[in-house]
């Protein structure tokens, strides 16, 4: 498409143009095929892969424009809160992992004890309730043009899975945002900016990769740790985000720790002595040895 944009950009111009101005989007650029990524773990189970959608590059060139329309929106008015790393300017899983490990090392150095929750959501970009997402894009201030442009976008779309050459029937998608998009991150982001509104202790997240922490010196703090997993249990189910509590974990910090007991939807949070967070493994000792050898 580089080699012939001198030819391709008039008519690309007009045809995006018609788009915007109408509220139309071809079928072609809505129509997907998927592609199932490995991410971790058993590569025998399906909820182990990522299903990215292939979809039209042309799409993509407007995709992009939109993005970059409404990343400068959300950025300008500070619409994204700063717990948020992911696909934002200046901010990164180095930036995320540098902040979360700076302030838990630091408690540590100074005596006191921490927990860590790792949460993980269950297929959050697949589920993501499209009349909720555009509800939530207006209260963003997101509108006109745009915001016509996107629920077309995000409606009447079609997908099928492709492996080893064979492809599946079509079905329809009533659900989440792609996977392989341009502008479907971003869209992401403007759903779940909302789910730490109530939370006292420190929140980070990396799209949907989300960890929660602070100091656990009193019972009393390891009370409000736990009111605030009540406050997101009740988020998850406002906005039809389930947690996926077997890949949840807690991890106790400090010498002097309680080793507190927490809960999720009823389910006891596993305790663990290392997890993989954002692919740097983090060992209860905070020392980088673990990562090392796994590499």
């Amino acid at each position: 498409m580089k080699e012939i944009s001198a030819e391709i950009s008039k008519p690309l111009t007009l045809i995006m143009k018609i788009s915007l101005d109408e509220n139309v989007v071809p079928q072609e650029w809505i129509t997907a095929n998927v592609s199932p990524v490995y991410k971790k773990s058993s590569r025998g189970q399906v909820d182990n892969y990522r299903p990215v959608s292939l979809t039209s590059q042309v799409c993509k060139i407007l995709e992009s424009i939109i993005r970059d329309a409404v990343v400068e929106h959300l950025v300008k008015n500070k619409l994204i809160k700063s717990s948020q790393y992911g696909f934002l300017n200046n901010r990164s899983c180095l930036t995320n992992l540098l902040a979360f490990l700076e302030s838990v090392t630091k408690s540590v150095d100074n005596g006191h004890n921490v927990d860590v929750m790792f949460l993980d959501f269950a297929k959050v970009f697949d589920k993501v309730p499209h009349h909720r997402l555009l509800m939530k894009l207006k209260s963003h201030g997101i509108n006109g043009k745009v915001y016509n442009w996107i629920q077309a976008w995000l409606r009447g779309r079609k997908q099928r899975v492709c492996l080893n050459g064979c492809p599946s029937s079509w079905s329809d998608v009533t659900s989440g945002v792609p996977q392989g998009s341009v502008l479907g991150p971003i869209l992401f982001l403007a759903f779940i900016d909302d789910i730490d509104c109530e939370i006292v202790n420190q929140l980070m997240k990396f799209a949907d990769d989300t960890k929660i922490f602070g100091t656990v010196d009193t019972m009393g703090d390891t009370e409000q740790l736990q009111g605030d997993l009540d406050s997101l249990l009740l988020w998850s189910r406002d906005w039809q985000m389930e947690f996926n509590l077997g890949k949840c974990g807690v991890m106790h910090l400090g010498r002097g720790n309680r080793l507190h007991r927490y809960v999720l939807d009823g389910q006891e949070i596993q305790r663990v002595s290392e997890q993989k967070d954002l692919g740097v493994l983090i060992a209860d000792n905070l020392k980088p040895s673990a990562h090392c050898y796994s590499l």
